[in-house]
């Protein structure tokens, strides 16, 4: 049980792996402007990094370091294959506009340095409820940020137009991306901060 709580807090919040560790934020800022974005990265990372790891966690542990990490990215790379067919039915549109951060998500943060430094030290059981909840904290701000950002950038959510008053063009481009970002970063630090007195007084 503590563990599992454990799991939740540093994937969530403890060590949010954008909005902690600043991980993966280039395709938040860059293409994380509309919903229908979001969603195809999101199907994305959560297949690729969660097959890879699962796969990878299978590779003995006896080989050297560096032909273990080769290995690592060559299980993602042929699990990228089928994934962006499969993206490219449901989001066709969007895997042109994302463009070259779709294929560069096959050799993200989790898979390539997370890996050895964290997940594969953990029994597998563990590994896998907390690589869910690390998945998890890049789809929250990854879904937060296109669905916001498309409401105030173009009046719309998932392409539909809603009514709003106020629109902020910049907050569609790389640099508004970069500002909200920034913005969340800031009201994350202040929820884990507030989390974890509420955990010392507990305690």
């Amino acid at each position: 049980m503590k563990n599992t709580r454990n799991s939740v807090f540093d994937g969530i919040l403890g060590d949010n792996m954008v909005l902690s560790s600043l991980m993966m934020i280039s395709p938040v800022i860059i293409c994380g402007d509309t919903l229908k974005n979001a969603l195809a990265l999101i199907f994305a990372f959560t297949s690729i990094t969660f097959i890879s790891m699962l796969i990878g966690s299978f590779v003995p542990k006896k080989l050297p370091y560096t032909a273990r990490i080769i290995i690592y990215a060559a299980i993602s790379s042929l699990v990228y294959i089928p994934v962006r067919f499969a993206a490219e039915g449901f989001y066709p549109e969007s895997i042109e506009r994302i463009g070259i951060y779709y294929p560069l998500l096959a050799v993200n943060s989790l898979i390539v340095l997370q890996s050895e430094a964290k997940f594969y030290r953990m029994k597998r059981s563990r590994m896998i409820g907390s690589l869910v909840f690390y998945i998890l904290g890049f789809d929250a701000v990854m879904l937060i940020t296109g669905f916001v950002r498309e409401l105030f950038a173009y009046g719309t959510i998932n392409s539909r137009i809603v009514s709003i008053d106020t629109l902020i063009s910049g907050l569609g481009k790389p640099f508004g991306g970069f500002i909200f970002l920034g913005l969340m970063c800031g009201v994350y630090r202040c929820i884990r901060s507030a989390f974890r007195a509420k955990n010392r007084n507990m305690s």
